[in-house]
């Protein structure tokens, strides 16, 4: 059985560790060997732009930007297609790599055999 993780992120810099947590969790995932599939929705969707992690800022934490490198490596990184919708986001806007897509891919994913899901 594959084992897979799928993590729903839906803070940004609103909620800097919650979203936090969401990353960190998904590195280390992928630096575990395990596949990593990273949704970005609500807040987090602004970082599927380049630059943006850059600009999250949170003490005794590890750079977003560092985290989200080694997820884009290892797994995926899946921008909500409405979420990038109501920010005028389209794939040419995106960091390479970043795939937009909706709630049936999202479903499909967390159904599959093996998967394990989190919300943050």
């Amino acid at each position: 059985m594959t084992k897979k993780l799928v993590i729903k992120v839906t803070a940004g810099a609103d909620a800097p560790e919650r979203c936090s947590q969401a990353f960190t969790v998904a590195a280390v995932a992928v630096a575990s060997g395990v596949e990593v599939s990273l949704w970005l929705t609500g807040e987090s969707s602004w970082f599927a732009l380049p630059g943006r992690a850059a600009e999250f800022e949170l003490p005794h934490a590890a750079p977003l930007p560092d985290l989200l490198e080694s997820i884009l490596a290892a797994g995926t990184v899946t921008l909500c297609t409405q979420c990038a919708a109501r920010r005028d986001i389209t794939e040419k806007d995106t960091l390479k790599g970043v795939r937009i897509a909706g709630a049936q891919v999202f479903v499909s994913e967390i159904m599959a055999d093996g998967v394990q899901a989190l919300v943050y």
